[in-house]
This record gives C-alpha cells, sequence and structure tokens, in this order.
C-alpha cells in the first residue's frame, strides 16, 4: 500500500484547445533591460496553455526582477526536437521542460547532483543516469486509469467496481455498444500508442518489473510476452467495434472533448485528465477504475514524473537557470501551481480536489507501485514513435502477432 497522497482539483485550468504556436527564435544575447533572460522551451497541452506558462513565469519575475524567463514554444515539434533544431543552429535554450536524459543524451544537460534541493524531488532517483541527477520534477503521474461515463454505464447496466480482468473488460465494451455507445473512446497523434502502454504496462511491468530492461539485454521479447494478449484483445476490440477506425484522425484534444461530451463511454487516459473534467465541469459525471488485466488486481500503475526540468549545459545562463528551476519545484505556490494545472501528486502538498479526484486518489492509495520507465528500464529511443506506429497498424489489418514481431524487428534494428 502506498503512503496516502492529496491531489489537486484544476484550481488553474486553462480552456480545453490545444494552444499552437510557430516556435518561437531566440538568442543567448537577447537580455532584460539590465539583467538576464532565460530561454525556456515548454510543451503546449490542452491544460498548460501558452497563457498559463506565461502567468506562472511572471510570478517568478515579480520576485526576481533582474530576470525576465522567455517562453519558447514548439509548435508541431516536440520539445526535445525544438532543442535538437536549437542546439544544431548553435541558439542554445537555458533550460527544457519534458525531456528525460538518457545515458546518451545526458551531457546535453547540466549535473545537478551536487544541488541539495534536487535530492528531494519526485523520483529523482528512478531518473538517474549512471547514478547522476540531470532531470528535476515537479511531482507525479499515473496513467492506468479507465475513466468511464456513469450515465452509460447506468443506462447498459454495467457495475464499474465488478471490472477487474480483460474479459470482463471486454464484456462490458459490448453492453455499452448494444446501449448505443461508442465503447472506448481513442485519437490519432500520440494516444493511440499511449493508451496501450497505460493498459499494457500495468499489467506486463507489474508480473516483471524487469521486463524492458531484459528486452534490452536481449532475454525476453515481444511476440513471446504478456504484450501479446493485450495486442490480441485490442485487435479483437477493433474487429468488434469497440474501438472506432475514424478516431485515428482525432486529434488528442479532440479524443479528450469526445469524451467529455457524453460522446464516448469510457477513456483509458492519465490522472491528467482531472483538470480538464473539472474545468468542464464533468467531474460528477465521470468515474474512474484502475486498468483491469489477467494478473494482480490491482496492478501497479504506469506512471512518470510530472513537469520534468533539465538546464541546458551549454546555457549562456546557466546559473541562473538552475535557480529557476529550484524554484520551479521547490517554491510551494509553484508546485501547487504545476500539480494543480495538470492534476499531478506530490507527497506533503494538500489540495480541495473534486469528486473525479478523489476517485484518482483512492486508486493511487490502493496502487502497490508506480511503474517507470527510466535508468536501467528506459526503452531504446523512439520507441514510444514505434509502438504508436505498431498499435495504428491494427487497424489497417496488421495482426497482433505481426505488430509484436515488428517491434522486436524494430528494437533489434536500433542496436
Amino acid at each position: 500500500m502506498r503512503t496516502k497522497w492529496h491531489r489537486a482539483s484544476a484550481l488553474a485550468v486553462a480552456p480545453l484547445v490545444m494552444a499552437t504556436a510557430v516556435a518561437c527564435g531566440g538568442s543567448g544575447s537577447d537580455e532584460a533591460a539590465g539583467g538576464t533572460t532565460l530561454r525556456i522551451i515548454v510543451n503546449i497541452s490542452p491544460n498548460l496553455t501558452e497563457q498559463y506558462w506565461k502567468g506562472l513565469f511572471a510570478t517568478y519575475e515579480k520576485s526576481h526582477p533582474d530576470v525576465h524567463v522567455k517562453l519558447e514554444l514548439t509548435g508541431t515539434i516536440s520539445a526535445n526536437a525544438k532543442l535538437t533544431q536549437d542546439l544544431a543552429a548553435g541558439d542554445p535554450p537555458d533550460i527544457a521542460q519534458q525531456i528525460v536524459p538518457a545515458p546518451d543524451t545526458a551531457k546535453l544537460f547540466a549535473d545537478l547532483s551536487d544541488q541539495a534541493w534536487a535530492k528531494d524531488t519526485p523520483l529523482v532517483d528512478q531518473y538517474a543516469v549512471d547514478g547522476r541527477t540531470y532531470m528535476v520534477g515537479v511531482g507525479e503521474q499515473i496513467q492506468s486509469l479507465v475513466f468511464y461515463n456513469k450515465a452509460a454505464f447506468a443506462k447498459a447496466g454495467v457495475d464499474a467496481t465488478e471490472i477487474r480482468t480483460l474479459d470482463q473488460f471486454s464484456v462490458a465494451m459490448g453492453r455499452l455498444k448494444s446501449a448505443g455507445y461508442e465503447p472506448l473512446q481513442t485519437a490519432g497523434q500520440w494516444v493511440t500508442g499511449g493508451q496501450f502502454s497505460m493498459m499494457a504496462d500495468a499489467g506486463v511491468l507489474t508480473e516483471n518489473p524487469q521486463w524492458i530492461k531484459q528486452r534490452n539485454d536481449g532475454k525476453v521479447s515481444f511476440a513471446d510476452s504478456g504484450y501479446v494478449p493485450y495486442l490480441k484483445r485490442y485487435e479483437e476490440w477493433i474487429d468488434k467495434g469497440y474501438l472506432k477506425k475514424s478516431a485515428l484522425g482525432l486529434t488528442y484534444a479532440d479524443g479528450q472533448t469526445s469524451f467529455l461530451n457524453g460522446k464516448s463511454a469510457m477513456y483509458v487516459m492519465g490522472s491528467f485528465l482531472v483538470p480538464a473534467a473539472d474545468a468542464a465541469k464533468k467531474s460528477d459525471e465521470i468515474g474512474v477504475f484502475a486498468m483491469p488485466t489477467d494478473g494482480a488486481y490491482p496492478s501497479g500503475q504506469f506512471g512518470n514524473v510530472s513537469n520534468p526540468y533539465t538546464v541546458v549545459e551549454q546555457s549562456h545562463h546557466k546559473a541562473e537557470a538552475i535557480e529557476f528551476v529550484k524554484w520551479l519545484v521547490t517554491d510551494e505556490e509553484a508546485i501547487r501551481s504545476q500539480l494543480a494545472a495538470d492534476g499531478n501528486l506530490r507527497p506533503g502538498f494538500s489540495y480541495p480536489m473534486s469528486s473525479l479526484g478523489t476517485a484518482v486518489q483512492k486508486i493511487l492509495d490502493a496502487t502497490p507501485s508506480v511503474l517507470v520507465k527510466s535508468g536501467e528500464n528506459q526503452p531504446v529511443a523512439g520507441f514510444s514513435d514505434e509502438l504508436n506506429k505498431q498499435i495504428q497498424s491494427l487497424y489497417t489489418g496488421t495482426s497482433a502477432k505481426d505488430a509484436a514481431r515488428g517491434l522486436d524487428k524494430w528494437w533489434n534494428s536500433q542496436n
């Protein structure tokens, strides 16, 4: 049983739209009048909008008048791609958010191991590289969650508390479809592969927490593992119409909005859905349960650090950048704001929460572990993109076995 934590309702949530912008250029010599300009790369999401980030950074600027924080938007590329682009152009930013250093990329970031405050940040040891700290985070997310429309379940005669296995999960989908609902909401972009990880990792990594390390060592394969039954289930759900093929044309924001508006009955997603539901005033209409598995229940929760920050090694203002990151992950009000904005968790922080937030909290309290893919259990770089590709191929006729073999073939080709 995990220590009881308290999570936030969305106290500072932005509208349910995906903000887009062209990446802003920048220069290390772009200084605030008489002070320092810090450039920070961030990812934009339905919860963490451009407006949210600017408001958060303005709080820091008020107490540090000699510092100006300049937001670097990524546009349609990832934070990692933006950082790579800037470094290649000889124009390094100072800080990057949402990038997890790996053994082959750690040299790009400042070593924070000598910073005493870094040792108390969430999951810091799990994300260490060769025993060194290159990244610090604000909180923690759990993601092996199934959110459901209470009205749809009532109409279909489905009791969420009785869904513990994949067979029961499939039966519930059939009843929901017969009741006139789209059983399980998905979307294109990263969502397809992301949801599969949220589902399959809960079962596979609970049974064998070292599975990724063993795959890296060539001791196990996707084609001969617990991932195959999940791939077969997914293929079955597509064939039976429980997952709509047309959903691949939806963006992440579109899929989320469709579920919140009651057009679908269930939605596999992380705890970061809670603030979006709160903002849409839908929380009381939504329930949640831990992802069903054919193994131990409740399983561990696939999760990760939330709002991770790195200081770029080539930063022209490394000391100031480290001080700003320290504020982001240690200042109580900054922590509360970031946790609340994206529905995340951190020991020692208590907040008012919605009924949905309370339900997620109870799942966390009963979770035996949080399963983090990092350190020696970090997949080969680019795996999430390949997984997404293989899961989406199931919609166009690829079999579960071929998808598993495809994952193995790709993984082996990276070594």
